[in-house]
């Protein structure tokens, strides 16, 4: 089997390391290199840069793919159909599909409070996340849990089922009972308001952390905690164009 991996983020990216320790992975397809970071300076995305490590050859052409089977993982772009019909395409959704289909299922599982997750290994189709499964594996999402943390687990199983269906691939429609949509992460998504339930500011800088962050007034806000009083606590906070420090840090520096 020749196998290709289409990602770009940086769960892709993890997805793609895992998969290179026991696949023979020929080929990447990732998104064209752009500005990157605070500096805003043109850079690999994570999963090329995970690549070229590993010694993977890099396309960002779709059409430029020689391979059997490709797994999605986090590329951020929708396949047509007329190369869906040349292979087997398996995208690595970090949800329990149907709910949580789109672009941010584990931020969005983090905001609604979600104690349960997943992952789901489903066929690539035309409609978005809508495949049917080949695997699917669910885990409870701690109480401090952060995005990284759910990512991370995610990653680790995605590629333990991948390796049993690209073995032997049996596919179940998936229903569209109980499907609930996780749209792209926005500007509005990172504010918090100081006049909402401290649980709900809690879970959204969990879900924006550690790759995004949440934003109180002009600071950013990384770890939080709901205090014995039932207010909201910021832990470890960024000020505008500095480091992350101890919120009680940051606040003794103001005095």
């Amino acid at each position: 089997m020749r196998l290709a991996v289409a990602a770009t983020a940086p769960f892709g990216a993890d997805v793609l390391e895992r998969l290179a320790e026991k696949h023979d992975v020929v080929q990447l397809l990732t998104r064209a290199d752009a500005p990157r970071g605070r500096g805003r300076k043109v850079g690999a995305s994570p999963a090329k840069e995970a690549a070229e490590r590993l010694g993977i050859p890099v396309t960002h052409e779709l059409g430029e793919l020689d391979a059997d089977t490709v797994v999605v993982c986090a590329y951020g772009r929708l396949i047509p159909e007329a190369a869906l019909a040349r292979g087997m395409w398996l995208n690595v959704h970090p949800s329990l599909l149907p709910r949580w289909r789109g672009a941010a299922p584990v931020e969005r599982a983090l905001m609604a409070g979600d104690t349960e997750t997943g992952v789901t290994i489903h066929e690539t189709i035309k409609e978005l996340d809508a495949g049917p499964i080949a695997a699917q594996e669910a885990f409870l999402i701690g109480p401090d849990d952060d995005a990284g943390d759910v990512y991370a687990r995610s990653a680790e199983i995605a590629a333990r089922l991948l390796d049993v269906v690209l073995a032997h691939p049996e596919f179940t429609l998936q229903p569209d009972e109980g499907a609930t949509y996780a749209a792209k992460i926005t500007a509005e998504d990172r504010v918090l308001d100081p006049t909402r339930p401290a649980l709900e500011l809690v879970n959204r800088v969990r879900a924006l952390s550690p790759h995004i962050g949440a934003k109180l007034g002009d600071l950013i806000v990384w770890k939080a905690r709901v205090g014995d009083d039932g207010s909201f606590q910021p832990v470890e906070v960024q000020p505008a164009g500095g480091k992350r420090i101890r919120d009680d840090a940051y606040l003794r520096g103001r005095r």
